[in-house]
């Protein structure tokens, strides 16, 4: 495949010929921002089981990070207070020594079959509170540490990109077979994977069985 050459004349490169390529800001898009946690706001949090977490670096490198859990797993302790549980990963701690170099952090909330989602930023911390991880536990046991979120922006997105990737139905369901395993993913991009079938079938059986017994 050829690569496409960018043409520079037609960068984008300030705020000013950004717009002018946009009609105005539509005046319900603007005042529906609110700088605390509704009712609605709150009910769609209770109902999330899936979130992503945008952070970045004190040299701004950007990072966006998958949680889920059932729902309700984010605790809305009030209007302008959130507290996430960090399970169980891969030890990168992306996520969390961004917050401690950069708190700015961005939350996207999403339903299974709601088409709208919420987003909210504000400013984060961590905490190892014990009282606050007993109320955390999955199967007794404890999360680590939490993530305080303190609202600064809250507001709902409409469904359009749901719409057009059809993210919910199972008519646009893809065979995850048409692609290789995670662990071959993962090999061939780094050391190179094993040609040996049986082997590679090892490998991902014992990702399952990590999945299962590391998921809390």
């Amino acid at each position: 495949m050829t690569a496409l050459q960018l043409n520079p004349d037609f960068a984008i490169a300030d705020e000013q010929s950004l717009r002018a390529l946009f009609e105005p800001t539509h005046a319900l898009a603007i005042v529906k921002c609110q700088n605390s946690l509704g009712e609605h706001a709150q009910e769609f949090i209770r109902r999330s089981p899936f979130f992503c977490i945008g952070t970045q670096s004190s040299e701004g490198k950007a990072d966006v990070s998958p949680r889920g859990d059932p729902p309700g797993f984010v605790k809305v302790l009030d209007e302008r207070t959130l507290a996430i549980p960090d399970r169980p990963g891969n030890n990168r701690l992306d996520t969390l020594s961004n917050i401690i170099a950069n708190p700015n952090v961005g939350l996207l909330f999403l339903v299974p079959g709601f088409d709208d989602t919420l987003r909210v930023n504000g400013r984060a911390s961590l905490t190892n509170d014990p009282q606050l991880l007993t109320s955390m536990s999955v199967a007794d046991r404890l999360p680590k540490l939490a993530i305080i979120v303190n609202v600064g922006e809250v507001f709902m997105h409409c469904a359009k990109a749901f719409r057009r990737s059809h993210l919910w139905s199972p008519d646009h369901f893809q065979d995850r077979t048409e692609m290789p395993s995670l662990m071959k993913i993962i090999l061939d991009e780094t050391t190179g994977a094993s040609k040996d079938g049986d082997e590679m079938r090892k490998m991902d059986e014992d990702l399952e069985q990590a999945y299962r017994r590391t998921l809390y």
